[in-house]
């Protein structure tokens, strides 16, 4: 009998933060960007990147905001 064991996993990464006008409460204040990247794993081993989405946060009134791998470039920068 032979076992295989697969799944997937989610890691949450920061990325620098910037600061910023918020777009809900109109306060230039510090943005934190986070990446989340989901892996397909086998043995509990990370093979391949499934899906990867970015997200900002605004310090002063908490909005989360999902973003594209290219904005997230342009802020990174």
């Amino acid at each position: 009998m032979m076992f295989i064991l697969f799944g997937l996993s989610t890691k949450v990464r920061e990325l620098p933060s910037r600061a910023a006008t918020c777009q809900q409460c109109g306060a230039f204040a510090q943005h934190y960007l986070e990446e989340r990247a989901t892996r397909f794993t086998l043995f509990f081993i990370p093979v391949f990147t499934t899906s990867r989405s970015y997200q900002i946060t605004c310090s002063n009134c908490g909005r989360r905001s999902k973003i594209s791998g290219r904005q997230k470039n342009a802020l990174v920068r």
